[in-house]
């Protein structure tokens, strides 16, 4: 079976250092056209993948068989109801939309033409979460009683950019952006959640999209989530703290994967997603524990899981209702830091 050719929309850092190489890698997807107007990106990837450099979107539908858009998430609705319009599948980087009203139209529109719709939550395949998962999954925490999960940097000076200057029209801030991965591997963990409470500051000049925010989650099953993403942590905390009703298991430092994909290292490269030995979590209690290898990060299985729902009609790699599940979340967490209030959803 020939390739299916994928038309990339955007080649930022998400379009550069994640999207396009990914489907480079995957098997049965080929680049075919990415669409950037800057002529340098365009060589890039004309060199780099050979793929078609275009400056407008709409030269993209009759070149490819597959959509991927990646560019400034205010952008996202429409060019992906442009593609499903057109015929075409869709995967949307993520946040999907603005609200979880938006995103069901997306998934509306998508059940009526027949074609897949996708959301890239790559972060469900960091080899640190995949850890927690198994950990769970295998019972060695007992029940999970606290989840605490955190992006956490130190950037006292911001870097510009529609994430940070933008206002609520950009879809900017690190609620939309980080916050995302948070809450959407909280529920995939946990489940629903049915109260949200929210605290959301601008702490640096020259910013105006939420820079500093804590989210706290009451699940269904009766655990609790408690989420951080911040650019002003100058002492960071543990990347995930799992407190359990027999173990804890407590881990540092980041998924190896992304630093990796802006280096240039092909996803597809022996040990890729291996996790350094200094930084693998602990499991047990402070009176007895034990270092836990770090399951391999597998960001190259989301692709392969789309290849899989288009050519052998599998169920897509994240389904889009839990997309928008997730915008609900960040929908009332918004609400709760504005009115001061704890949501409650579901």
């Amino acid at each position: 079976m020939s390739d299916i050719r994928v038309g990339l929309v955007g080649y930022g850092t998400a379009g550069q250092y994640f999207h396009a190489p990914l489907i480079h890698a995957t098997p049965g997807l080929t680049l075919s056209a990415v669409v950037t107007r800057n002529p340098d990106r365009q060589a890039e990837v004309a060199g780099r993948y050979g793929a078609a450099g275009l400056g407008d979107v709409q030269e993209l539908w009759d070149r490819c068989d597959l959509v991927v858009v990646a560019s400034p998430n205010k952008t996202h609705v429409a060019t992906a109801a442009a593609a499903l319009t057109a015929g075409l599948p869709v995967v949307v980087d993520k946040p999907l939309a603005r609200t979880a009203e938006e995103g069901r139209e997306l998934v509306r529109l998508a059940k009526e033409r027949g074609l897949m719709l996708t959301v890239f939550q790559n972060r469900r395949w960091d080899g640190d979460y995949r850890t927690v998962r198994r950990l769970v999954g295998e019972g060695q925490l007992g029940e999970v009683l606290r989840f605490e999960s955190r992006f956490e940097r130190w950037r006292p000076v911001p870097k510009g950019g529609w994430r940070e200057t933008g206002g609520a029209e950009e879809v900017g801030g690190l609620l939309y952006d980080l916050g995302s991965h948070l809450v959407d591997q909280a529920l995939h963990l946990l489940g629903p959640a049915r109260e949200v409470y929210c605290e959301s500051d601008v702490r640096r000049d020259g910013v105006a999209s939420d820079d500093d925010t804590f989210v706290a989650l009451t699940h269904a099953g009766g655990a609790r989530s408690h989420l951080w993403v911040s650019s002003v942590a100058a002492r960071l905390g543990p990347r995930f703290r799992v407190l359990g009703s027999s173990a804890a298991f407590v881990k540092h430092g980041m998924d190896v994967q992304e630093e990796r994909l802006r280096t240039g290292m092909p996803p597809d490269a022996p040990g890729f997603g291996d996790d350094e030995e200094s930084r693998y979590g602990l499991l047990g209690t402070d009176d007895e524990q034990r270092f836990v290898r770090t399951e391999p990060g597998t960001y190259l299985e989301f692709y392969r899981g789309v290849a899989a729902a288009l050519r052998e009609g599998a169920p897509p790699p994240v389904d889009p209702e839990s997309a928008v599940e997730t915008l609900a979340v960040i929908e009332a967490a918004r609400l709760s830091a504005t009115q001061r209030i704890v949501v409650h959803i579901g």
